[in-house]
């Protein structure tokens, strides 16, 4: 943390594990975050001297230790951290003894790998389009695919207000197919076949950029030091989010 300019209270909450930095954003807008006692505002800056609170809590002045993990979400579990109104949240089910928070998310109906850190940085890195990260998936759908389908899908299809960017995609069975995207729209795979009115059946994601899913369905582990080292080496042209 730099004296002079000090660091966004958003950004530090997030930095030492306490919360995301859209929630900080949150709790400062409640009046549930002080600096020496006084009510801060959203943009405000802190220095390592200052005391941070919330709702009248101190908390702790230091950087945690920086966790990556892997993990094969199984159906039916929620990629949110508030376990108060999902009991069938991600970080209940991982039950991880130290502050963690996924990165980006997979529907409730979908299943496969997915990050979770307590690392803000990472996750801007990542989540940030423009950087056009890949993520892969297998997609299982009710009927035949044609070649039409695939051609419209590589090419883009209209949702949410835009025309997706184009991604690979691969035929492996009859109603089976390999997709590969730079992008990630809200339920984007299965409104991109619901628009060629075919229904997804089952979705898994297989791989995020570097990183290949290695583990049974609901298990998790720690990134390995030559995953990181790729991951920091792909990140390192990347933009974050501005602050």
């Amino acid at each position: 943390m730099q004296e002079q300019r000090g660091t966004r209270v958003n950004k530090f909450l997030s930095e030492i594990g306490y919360c995301s930095r859209r929630k900080a954003d949150k709790l400062i807008e409640e009046g549930r975050v002080t600096i020496n006692g006084k009510s801060t505002q959203l943009g405000q800056r802190v220095l390592a001297s200052d005391t941070i609170s919330v709702d009248g809590i101190k908390i702790a002045k230091f950087q945690k230790e920086k966790k990556y993990i892997i993990f094969n979400k199984p159906r039916g579990i929620v990629c949110t951290t508030d376990n108060k109104r999902e009991k069938n949240n991600i970080i209940d089910y991982i039950n991880y003894p130290t502050r963690i928070f996924p990165i980006g998310r997979l529907d409730k109906l979908s299943e496969g790998l997915i990050f979770l850190t307590n690392d803000g940085d990472i996750v801007n890195k990542i989540l940030r389009s423009r950087n056009n990260h890949e993520k892969e998936y297998e997609v299982i759908v009710d009927k035949p695919i044609t070649k039409e389908f695939v051609l419209s899908m590589q090419k883009g299809i209209p949702i949410l207000g835009t025309i997706t960017k184009k991604c690979k995609l691969k035929k492996i069975f009859s109603n089976k197919f390999n997709i590969v995207l730079t992008q990630g729209l809200n339920r984007q795979i299965r409104r991109m076949c619901e628009y060629l009115n075919y229904k997804v059946i089952k979705l898994k994601r297989v791989r995020i950029m570097n990183i290949q899913l290695d583990l049974e369905v609901g298990q998790h582990r720690e990134f390995t030091i030559s995953e990181l080292t790729e991951i920091e080496r792909l990140l390192e042209s990347s933009y974050k989010t501005n602050l």
